[in-house]
């Protein structure tokens, strides 16, 4: 009987044993993310992320190792060969050396996203010639991580355990009645194990579940792994409709993205010009950060500082997404990126108007320029969708005999930022007036390469990416100095801002707030209005950048935006909106609020800038925010899934 018993539990017990390994290895994973992103992380490991983690662990282990488990498990007698435990074998180790993989790639891509990745991230890149430089690149860097990878996958290889093949000492029906009661065994621990628990009333946990083990939405991050955030995004609805609020009167009452303009004074057809520099966080601006460093810090970007000695800008700024897919629909069409890229969601689909669309019906000439391939990031079909008449990238910029070609091409991504932003100048002297246009720049991007002849102009300093915004804000400084000795200066525009952040080495950029800390700045050469180098006190963010140009010009018709005028708007109407692993954050009345979908998680001060201690609970204003930003939310999603993106 013993022996018989022994026989029967012997594929199950391996089974068992093999899943265990698989859970040292998601461990080893965490520890290896956690380690990487230690600037971010270094107070996060708790207990109850650790717990967070086993759950999100054990459905990613139980859905990628179905195959495994059935292999092993199936009542088949004629299956116990060496040949088949073999292919167990070979299953087991590939399924879970994968994982091993896109976990320590996703290391190396959290401090660009602050999240795990989703399979948005396909849509993302599915235009890029230029992946296998990048991987190469991102693999040399990180050559620790191929190390631990291949110790790892040689450990599981080692270690796996292999079943005694015993069938042959029983009878079919015995060896495959065992193996058939083993799979029925396991099976209601597996569906359990991949919901998230056994209770009737637990649903199939998400990606959002992560934040109920934190106190901060970036380290949600730490708890879920990437299997789990892949498979759990296939094919999902992006977009779901809140019931806050039951009556339209009543949403629309508190919070309506259609502005209906009051302005009597005829409109004013000046040029506007927008400049989206990738990756230009506000901590590089010396500028904007006085008080940094005990007011000793200089920041990187002295042409940029005296734009703002010239212009306006906002004592609170912040971007709506955390990546350059996110930058272009908030800016220039006033969408922030809640929940997935609006790039990459059926949503793109939508009528969508945006500042080209609004200006060129009004006879503006319209144009976006961006150094890369077209097509690149999907930049082109967006401005196109969105009014922009003309679109010039790297194969534009090679057909003018006026500029350098291919030469002042990076070897990467785009045309080097100094040349092209000299281009981006002179094809606007080019275009009849009046004209929109918009820029995105490059050079401050991974790989975080400069032009050899700048190397030791701009020599390593700091972080990595330091050298990097020198660089670019030199060649903004040339393009502004240029720009100034043309006829249409004096009648422009000016908008600068970043696409988001990027990696940082000042612990308030590194707070769930702080990693949206994105520069806005406006300059008219001709205002009269504004002191120049202003900063108002005023909270402000990309998506107000569509409706404070739109107010600037007197546009009298009604149009479609999330943001709002901040030269006609009181400082305390001013507010701000992000979306983070899950979380809303409401930025308004002087406090940050965190907002899960269904309750407040915290609420801190603005001058709490570490975001130390929670004050939920003890803000009087905490009501009408939660109230405000769920009309936000809920007016985002009806007309998301209504093509409702337009007045």
């Amino acid at each position: 009987m013993r022996r018989i018993l022994e026989s029967y539990l012997s594929p199950l017990v391996a089974t068992l044993l093999n899943l265990l390994l698989a859970y040292v290895v998601y461990f080893i994973s965490r520890m290896a993310y956690l380690l990487d992103n230690w600037s971010y992380f270094s107070d996060s490991l708790t207990w109850e992320v650790l717990q967070g983690g086993l759950v999100f662990d054990t459905a990613a282990i139980l859905v990628t190792n179905i195959p495994y488990v059935v292999l092993m498990l199936l009542p088949l007698h004629w299956k116990e060969t060496r040949l088949w435990h073999q292919l167990c074998r070979w299953v087991f180790v590939v399924v879970n050396g994968l994982a091993l993989v896109v976990n320590l790639c996703d290391a190396a891509y959290f401090p660009f996203t602050l999240r795990r990745t989703t399979t948005t991230v396909f849509g993302e890149f599915q235009n890029e010639g230029n992946l296998g430089g990048i991987i190469l690149t991102e693999t040399l860097r990180h050559w620790y991580f191929v190390l631990l990878a291949i110790l790892v996958v040689y450990g599981l290889w080692r270690l796996y355990t292999s079943p005694r093949l015993q069938a042959r000492r029983l009878s079919w029906w015995r060896y495959d009645l065992s193996t058939l009661l083993s799979l029925a065994a396991v099976a209601p621990f597996v569906v359990a194990g991949i919901r998230g628990g056994f209770a009737t009333a637990v649903r199939p946990i998400t990606i959002s579940n992560a934040n109920q083990y934190v106190d901060r939405p970036t380290d949600a991050a730490l708890v879920l792994n990437t299997p789990f955030s892949l498979y759990r995004t296939i094919g999902k609805a992006v977009f779901v409709v809140p019931d806050y609020f039951q009556d339209e009167q009543a949403l629309s009452a508190v919070y309506t993205p259609i502005h209906q303009s009051a302005d009597t004074v005829p409109m004013t057809k000046k040029n506007v010009v927008v400049l989206i520099v990738e990756s230009f966080g506000r901590e590089y601006i010396g500028a904007l950060n006085r008080d940094l460093e005990h007011g000793q810090y200089k920041g990187y970007t002295p042409c940029v500082d005296s734009i703002i000695g010239l212009g306006t800008t906002f004592k609170r700024s912040f971007c709506n997404g955390r990546k350059s897919i996110d930058g272009m629909p908030s800016i220039l069409s006033s969408i922030p990126m809640f929940v997935e890229p609006f790039f990459l969601t059926p949503a793109s689909l939508n009528q969508v108007d945006g500042i080209a669309s609004l200006l060129a019906q009004e006879g503006y000439a319209t144009a976006f320029f961006h150094g890369a391939q077209r097509g690149s990031m999907g930049f082109m079909a967006f401005a196109r969708s969105t009014g922009f008449q003309q679109y010039y990238g790297r194969e534009d910029y090679n057909a003018d005999p006026r500029f350098g070609g291919d030469d002042d091409f990076d070897g990467m991504w785009a045309i080097w930022d100094e040349p092209f932003l000299q281009y981006y100048c002179t094809k606007m002297a080019d275009m009849q007036e009046p004209f929109m246009t918009a820029v995105f720049t490059a050079s401050s991007h991974h790989p975080y390469q400069i032009p050899d002849k700048y190397k030791e102009v701009y020599p390593e300093e700091g972080i990595i990416m330091h050298k990097c915004i020198r660089y670019t804000d030199m060649a903004i400084g040339k393009f502004f100095r240029e720009a100034s000795r043309q006829p249409w200066f004096q009648n422009t525009i000016f908008v600068l801002t970043s696409d988001h952040t990027n990696m940082s080495d000042h612990d308030y950029y590194q707070t769930d707030l702080g990693g949206f800390c994105s520069p806005i700045i406006i300059y008219e050469p001709a205002d009269t209005l504004r002191q120049p180098g202003e900063m108002q006190d005023k909270i402000a963010q990309q998506i107000d950048i569509l409706p404070t140009v739109m107010g600037m010009l007197h546009y009298d018709k009604p149009y479609f935006g999330f943001g709002i005028d901040l030269f006609n708007t009181p400082a305390d109407s001013t507010w701000a909106v992000n979306y983070l692993n899950g979380i809303y954050q409401y930025v308004k009345h002087g406090h940050v609020l965190q907002f899960d979908g269904q309750q407040v998680k915290a609420v801190y001060s603005l001058e709490d800038s570490l975001m130390q201690h929670n004050l939920a609970g003890r803000v009087p204003r905490q009501a009408q925010m939660e109230r405000e930003l769920k009309a936000i939310i809920q007016q985002y999603m009806v007309r998301m899934t209504q093509d409702q993106l337009h007045p």
